[in-house]
């Protein structure tokens, strides 16, 4: 990894910290913590009332994704569900819930406060059938063929090393599994600099992929049936988007 890498991780892991502290010390007392405010596009309000409405007020809090991936993400009684880059919890939580008590679902964060404010959720819901394990998402630490589906939230765009990321999830995959994400997602037209000027990094903007390299990464990685669908605009020519893709029946997992 080049030093600009290791910064850029760095400054993601610091920033995700500084949220999981700002929930935790901000819900002392009698008071439930407050969302950690972004913006319209980003966060909590993204799930609706029902889904906050069965979660610790904590996982809540802590939500800084683009989307809602379980939404969309199809997932049934007993099927094994990892999601990339987990923080507080809510997606993880949220997706124990509709797999089951035979289904299992695995959180994947870097960052030590996120993994013990998501461990701490997981005992308030009283969920059972999930494990939160410390690592990147460039380097997952489960076996290959193990998982039914991968999620995540606007996290992937976090990543510098976005193939690896994408061989990582297709390694760990079952054949015939699939992909259910949030991310952030660019126009074609826009150059890396451009989408620079749009925001920053760790706010999910300068490292966002293009619609076509986004589709070819997943491609190159062996995914088949990409589908990359816009939702809503997140800033001037980027969007947040839902990205679904699956693997081979006979998938073999490839090399990054």
């Amino acid at each position: 990894m080049s030093q600009q890498s290791a910064d850029l991780r760095e400054t993601v892991r610091q920033r995700y910290a500084e949220a999981a502290v700002q929930v935790t010390t901000g819900g002392a007392g009698c008071c439930a913590p407050e969302p950690i405010e972004l913006d319209e596009n980003f966060g909590v309000a993204l799930y609706d009332d029902t889904e906050r409405g069965t979660l610790p007020a904590d996982a809540v809090a802590a939500s800084l994704g683009c989307g809602n991936p379980t939404a969309v993400a199809d997932l049934h009684p007993g099927e094994r569900v990892l999601d990339l880059g987990s923080g507080g919890g809510i997606d993880v939580l949220l997706s124990a819930r509709r797999v089951g008590p035979t289904g299992k679902v695995y959180g994947l964060d870097m960052t030590e406060e996120m993994l013990a404010l998501a461990l701490a959720n997981a005992a308030k819901a009283e969920v059972t059938n999930v494990d939160f394990l410390k690592g990147t998402i460039e380097a997952v630490p489960l076996p290959a063929n193990t998982i039914d589906v991968v999620i995540s939230n606007c996290v992937i765009n976090l990543s510098t090393d976005k193939r690896a990321v994408f061989a990582e999830t297709f390694r760990v995959l079952k054949p015939g599994g699939r992909i259910g994400i949030s991310d952030v997602v660019s126009d074609d037209a826009l150059s890396p600099a451009e989408r620079a000027e749009r925001g920053d990094y760790v706010g999910c903007i300068a490292g966002a992929l293009s619609f076509t390299e986004y589709g070819n990464g997943l491609e190159a990685a062996g995914f088949t049936d990409v589908e990359i669908t816009p939702t809503h605009s997140v800033a001037d020519g980027m969007h947040s988007a839902i990205i679904r893709a699956t693997t081979p029946a006979s998938a073999q997992p490839r090399r990054p």
